[in-house]
């Protein structure tokens, strides 16, 4: 299979292909958002269903927008695959906290739409940042982006390492003889009443005992069957079936796991053969001034982290990012936001695993993008699609994920090669305090706990920290450089 350059149309089974090899590596960060949040929002099947099918149908249209940028002040036109953002995740759990239901919903689509309309406004000033993204900030930038997405790739392997209160999803589970004696000293306290014994409230049973679902030995060897495919397609086969290694690995990996039972098709009878996707499903949004100047500050943050993507994209495909381009894309990001909120979805984010792709296959159509947001907007309309690459089970996904994580690392050292490390120690130290900053998010995500709660969406994310800590330094040692784009 030859490879295509950004403006080519590849023949139509390769380019179907290909974007679906893309659409099915971002999809689980698609719709992990709105199960998380309609089950905050303590909403029903049904109503996670519909948040689901909405924000797979607003990927695909956005999608389309930044492939084949419909007029001169919208689209990329790169192929930058986008889909929901988690940064905002923090402030819409925090509002289903104190608005569940459709209340909330509402709540939640006033304040995107609002952000969405300002940021479409204010794209052009972020666009004018891109001087301060010379190689040496690039690349740091792009290198963070693949470490911070390592640990997803892992944790779908192994499973969270978090503890939860139940302990079932962390490497420990609660002992069922001290969930017993727990049980039975609630059951005495609700006989006698006594004050002593009403102390029980507050016992928590911590895990204790292995968890025997956690680094499964069953799931490690399907994450390596994935693993194993992807190197012997890439190394014994010809260029047509390297360039769809991933998707042939995974489709590998979900055959083995629906032989061994760990693949459920369950789910797939219930789905639907169609659903509409309606405007303002939940109900007229509400409009709070302070919700919104917040989610404007976290669409600024998603901003600047596509600002990083792109740039990423850029460099695989040999396409000059100049400001005008970054401006159309970043004014998309917000159309999107706005387009997310009328159709009660979320904001919107350009997928760092699909750069990884990119690179490995060398295909670099822009028309993936047109393609897999037909695919996208299909599974958002036909349920029956999306139920059946949803029961993937995470192992695969893991396997896969670390390969392309790996390359998304991997094309930052890249960069970094063009930055003069050797010679240019103020370029090493802005790298080595960046990176350092930048996965203080990863390894120590309770650290902004005495913080003011205003300030964490500039916090929660180890790209903006790496982002913002790699343009100041360098515009501090090497008086703001030269740009990627000169």
């Amino acid at each position: 299979m030859p490879s295509y350059t950004i403006d080519e149309v590849p023949p139509a089974p390769v380019l179907i292909t290909i974007s679906l090899q893309h659409v099915v590596a971002m999809y689980a960060g698609a719709i992990a958002f709105p199960l998380i949040l309609g089950q905050a929002l303590q909403l029903s099947t049904s109503d996670i269903a519909f948040l689901i099918s909405a924000d797979l149908f607003v990927c695909g249209l956005i999608n389309i927008s930044q492939a084949i940028g419909p007029t001169r002040w919208l689209g990329i036109r790169l192929p930058a695959l986008m889909g929901v953002s988690f940064t905002s995740l923090g402030m819409m759990l925090s509002i289903g906290h104190l608005h569940p239901g459709y209340e909330g919903l509402r709540i939640i689509a006033g304040s995107i739409i609002g952000a969405g309309i300002i940021g479409i406004f204010i794209s052009p000033m972020i666009s004018r940042l891109l001087r301060f993204f010379p190689p040496v900030v690039t690349g740091t930038i792009i290198l963070s982006i693949g470490l911070t997405l390592m640990p997803i790739a892992v944790n779908w392997i192994f499973g969270t390492s978090k503890e939860t209160s139940q302990g079932m999803n962390g490497p420990h589970i609660i002992d069922p003889e001290h969930r017993q004696w727990l049980e039975q000293q609630k059951s005495l306290r609700n006989n006698t009443k006594t004050i002593e014994q009403s102390k029980i409230d507050n016992v928590r049973i911590m895990p204790t005992l292995p968890n025997p679902n956690y680094a499964s030995l069953s799931n490690i060897g399907l994450a390596a069957i994935v693993i194993v495919s992807i190197i012997i397609i890439l190394r014994f086969t010809g260029q047509f079936f390297a360039n769809i290694a991933i998707l042939i690995s995974m489709t590998i990996g979900a055959i083995i796991a629906l032989i061994c039972g760990k693949m459920k098709l369950d789910k797939l009878s219930d789905a639907n053969w169609f659903g509409v996707i309606d405007p303002f499903h939940f109900g007229t949004p509400i409009f709070d001034p302070s919700l919104i100047a917040t989610t404007v500050l976290i669409l600024i943050v998603v901003m600047i982290e596509n600002t990083g993507v792109f740039l990423a994209i850029g460099q695989v495909t040999n396409k000059q990012i100049t400001p005008p381009v970054l401006e159309r894309g970043l004014r998309t990001v917000s159309l999107g936001a706005l387009i997310g909120g009328i159709f009660n979805g979320n904001i919107y984010t350009s997928y760092a695993q699909n750069v990884g792709i990119l690179s490995v296959t060398g295909n670099h159509s822009r028309y993936i993008g047109l393609v897999g947001g037909i695919i996208l907007i299909l599974m958002g309309l036909i349920p029956k699609m999306s139920a059946v690459i949803a029961a993937i089970p995470p192992p695969v996904l893991g396997g896969a994920g670390l390969f392309l994580f790996g390359i998304v690392a991997t094309t930052g050292i890249r960069i970094l090669a063009n930055a003069d490390l050797a010679n240019n120690r103020n370029n090493a130290y802005i790298v080595a305090l960046s990176l350092g900053i930048g996965m203080i998010p990863l390894l120590a995500p309770h650290f902004k706990l005495w913080m003011p709660p205003t300030i964490y969406p500039l916090l929660e994310s180890g790209i903006l920290l790496t982002s913002i800590c790699a343009v100041t330094l360098n515009a501090l040692f090497n008086h703001e450089g030269q740009s990627t784009i000169d």
